[in-house]
């Protein structure tokens, strides 16, 4: 893992927590969770085992410590790792096609419905749902994908252009 890319990781992961922190609940105290945009932006920028791998166990910890859900501490260190693996089979995947704004706002959508779809499992395992498991994904779940997407949207091609003038040897990996 290169300095730069472990650097600008650090700085994406810090400001996914700020949205996280400050986004206000949708649901029995739930709140979506800000911080998926931010993994996810991390894998596109910086596709390799390793940094994703940091990524994922950093947001998992963060997002463990800060969570307001009961279990939710086990649960977000289950989901972010299989989530960001999940995420980077599929960008791994596409990417081979084409990527832009569009197809990361997509991936974003499919990829917080996997770590939607996996948090509530394991704290369901864990502590139990303060609901059902179809009326939180619905409610959390689904509306958060759909933000996260156009968070992504929008930030994409904003990371796409930084990446281009800081790393541009590397830039080839993610097309705009």
């Amino acid at each position: 893992m290169k300095t730069k890319s472990l650097a600008l990781t650090g700085v994406l992961l810090a400001l996914g927590y700020v949205l996280h922190a400050i986004m206000p609940p949708f649901f029995l105290g739930m709140r979506p969770d800000m911080m998926l945009t931010m993994l996810f932006l991390t894998i596109i920028m910086f596709p390799t085992l390793s940094n994703v791998i940091v990524a994922a166990l950093a947001t998992g910890v963060i997002t463990a410590i800060t969570t307001t859900f009961p279990g939710g501490q086990i649960a977000n260190l289950v989901d972010k790792p299989i989530t960001a693996l999940v995420f980077l089979g599929l960008f791994l995947f596409v990417s081979r096609y084409k990527l832009n704004a569009l197809t990361a706002a997509v991936l974003t959508f499919a990829g917080t419905l996997v770590s939607g779809s996996i948090f509530l499992a394991t704290a369901l395992l864990v502590a139990g749902l303060p609901g059902t498991f179809l009326s939180i994904f619905l409610a959390v779940v689904l509306p958060t994908a759909a933000v996260n997407s156009v968070v992504m949207f929008v930030l994409y091609p904003v990371a796409h252009s930084i990446r281009k003038r800081s790393m541009p040897a590397q830039s080839k990996q993610i097309q705009a």
